[in-house]
């Protein structure tokens, strides 16, 4: 498109869409509206402002205190796979902040557990505790209210937003639309980081973001996900990050913004949003958890373990300048799976990769004695992104053949995950109160679209109580509603997708983070992970990404049976199929998907290698458990035409 057009296109979306800027004048009005309204009080005149009496807090002061003492870091860390348990420990940590709380996201809705955060942080504010808060504006809160308010809530307390397309934190059609012609690159380069640092002295790095479903508390579909609390010095390193973004000239005061700047100017500081929580008695329990000094001390201080080296490695803001981009993140995880000697375990929930990922397997996987990699990745049935599936779907040969993957694809009613019992049993979906937790057991705002809390029944039978954009899925850029959504499935209830970002390298080297190892964390997004070179924390992240792959959790990638005549030509036709990048289209795909069949001749799984493995499992179709429909039309002219959205997927 050359330029002439795309002004002239341009300028009627931005009219449109409402996308006049405040004056300098108006916006330095607006934000003084805002810091005017905010009160000084303080609610406690404590030294430690009155912080709640923590285990977790206090395992940070140890490892500090020990570290002094020793002349060298000592660091705890503790794996939370657990969602409602993930919610819990940061509800902890904040209100035993003393001094300082430094929450870094890349969505914040405003439903039940975000609301809970949202309090806790102004609680923490009015005790006298600094608290800033950074989000990506893509998908952060959206609801001018509720962050007009929050603009003007306490002087401890600032809030600003990352990468504001058009100086605006609420997005409409034609927002998208200027986005795609005036400035693509800049429209997709999005913060991705998660980070919540406490008194500069203990963190928590992971996938989450600040989301219902990232806790076990959406009816329709939760996310597998993975944090890791890291206790010791290295939180200063994480406190050091956290400052580069907030300083960077991307990050904006939420007073500054065009649309709530206008909310202030015509308004003032409105009330901040009255609570209305869904589920009140899960809203209470996981308050009761976080304040119970023997719960918390059961859950994360008793679970953690005494590490030796830790290191948090993140993008900075300069990975987004057009001149000489930075990456911190990307060679750091390359160079450590290139030192592999013989395993690399990865877990992501989209499994493209880029060019120079590709790469470095090729190169892993002709060294003489190559180390197995064992890949965790979401089924169709599971992901919340068909599209980006679509391109996993049309590499499986070259991943499993060409790079010698073995490949495991997380099911959406898994029988064994990570979820307490209140929130793993059909009767969450009610009213009643969910029973008790038992530790360790398995078994209209913000970025919320359409039709706000009322429920109505799922294309798939399950409960849906609202439209929300969720993780990594972002909106079409030609529209402002959620484009990709999860899929209809076969069976009625509440199910998962796998969101965690996870490495281990030889046993002995685990990697928790928020980089998805897929093109766009590497050339779009800022993202950040805690490296932990310990072979026990690694044996412990490595159990828990095998318990993601056995049998009852996860499918078996392999190639089909070879047909009895012409098997040979039908894998060169492949192979040159999906070499094109359009019209892909040749119907026979190399490899499918298997379930194990256990039995007296088959008592336990077996590598897609062994050479009985096609006796103890039995093919389950490409998309098992997926109401395909016309959906499996949508996969495969994606297979066909979508080779050009790698970069960007």
């Amino acid at each position: 498109m050359n330029l002439l057009l795309r002004l002239l296109l341009l300028g009627p979306a931005l009219l449109a869409g409402g996308c006049v800027s405040l004056s300098p004048q108006q916006r330095e009005r607006a934000q003084g509206i805002a810091v005017a309204a905010r009160s000084t009080a303080l609610d406690c005149d404590r030294a430690n402002r009155c912080a709640l009496d923590s285990p977790l807090r206090a395992l940070g002061a140890r490892a500090i205190a020990d570290s002094t003492a020793a002349g060298a870091p000592r660091h705890y860390a503790t794996l939370v796979d657990e969602g409602e348990l993930s919610l819990v420990a940061r509800l902890n940590l904040i209100r035993s902040a003393s001094r300082s709380v430094d929450l870094q996201t890349y969505i914040f809705d405003t439903d039940d557990s975000a609301r809970m955060i949202i309090d806790a942080l102004l609680d923490a504010a009015r005790r006298g505790v600094k608290v800033r808060v950074l989000i990506d504006q893509l998908s952060a809160i959206s609801d001018l209210q509720m962050l007009g308010a929050l603009s003007g809530a306490h002087a401890n307390f600032e809030l600003r937003v990352y990468n504001p397309t058009f100086g605006k934190a609420k997005l409409n059609y034609f927002d998208y639309a200027g986005s795609v012609l005036c400035c693509f690159r800049r429209f997709n380069q999005r913060m991705h980081n998660k980070l919540l640092v406490v008194d500069d002295v203990i963190g928590v790095v992971g996938g989450r973001n600040y989301q219902d479903d990232y806790y076990d508390w959406d009816s329709e579909y939760n996310f597998r996900d993975r944090d890791v609390v890291v206790a010791g010095p290295e939180a200063r390193a994480m406190a050091a990050n956290f400052q580069a973004f907030w300083e960077a000239r991307r990050s904006v005061p939420a007073e500054r913004l065009n649309d709530v700047g206008r909310t202030l100017l015509k308004q003032g500081v409105p009330p901040l949003p009255e609570a209305h929580f869904r589920r009140p008695e899960r809203v209470a329990r996981a308050a009761a958890e976080a304040a119970d000094a023997a719960f918390v001390a059961e859950a994360f201080v008793d679970a953690a373990l005494p590490v030796r080296s830790v290191a948090y490695v993140a993008d900075l803001p300069r990975k987004h300048r057009r001149e000489q981009p930075v990456q911190a993140t990307e060679p750091r995880l390359d160079a450590l799976i290139s030192g592999a000697k013989s395993e690399v375990l990865l877990q992501t929930p989209y499994l493209v990769l880029s060019k120079p990922a590709q790469k470095l397997f090729k190169d892993l996987r002709a060294r003489q004695a190559p180390p197995r990699v064992v890949v965790s990745t979401n089924s169709l049935a599971a992901t919340d992104n068909p599209i980006v599936y679509a391109m996993a779907y049309k590499y499986k040969r070259r991943n499993l053949r060409v790079l010698g993957f073995d490949v495991y694809e997380y099911k959406p009613f898994p029988l064994d995950a990570p979820v307490a019992p209140a929130n793993l049993l059909s009767a969450a979906l009610d009213e009643a109160p969910a029973p008790d937790r038992v530790i360790g057991a398995s078994a209209a705002g913000s970025n919320v679209r359409g039709s706000g809390f009322g429920r109505r029944a799922g294309a798939d039978g399950s409960e849906v109580e609202r439209e929300v954009l969720r993780t990594e899925t972002r909106p079409s850029f030609l529209g402002s509603k959620a484009a990709n959504r999860p899929l209809p499935v076969t069976r009625r209830g509440a199910r998962m997708g796998l969101h965690a970002k996870s490495l281990v390298v030889d046993r002995r080297i685990g990697v928790v983070g928020t980089h998805n190892f897929d093109p766009r964390s590497e050339n779009y997004n800022t993202e950040g992970a805690v490296i932990i070179d310990d072979p026990v924390f690694a044996e412990r992240l490595a159990q828990s990404i095998l318990r993601d792959i056995e049998p009852a959790n996860a499918w078996v990638v392999a190639s089909r049976e070879k047909a009895p005549v012409f098997s040979g030509l039908n894998y060169s036709l492949g192979k040159a199929s999906e070499a094109l990048p359009i019209l892909d289209v040749w119907p026979w795909r190399y490899a499918t998907n298997y379930e194990f069949q256990p039995g007296p001749e088959c008592p336990l799984p077996l590598s897609r290698h062994d050479p009985d493995f096609r006796r103890c499992y039995a093919p389950v179709g490409d998309f098992p458990e997926v109401d395909v429909g016309p959906k499996w039309l949508l996969v495969r002219m994606l297979t066909a035409f979508g080779a050009g959205l790698v970069p960007i997927l």
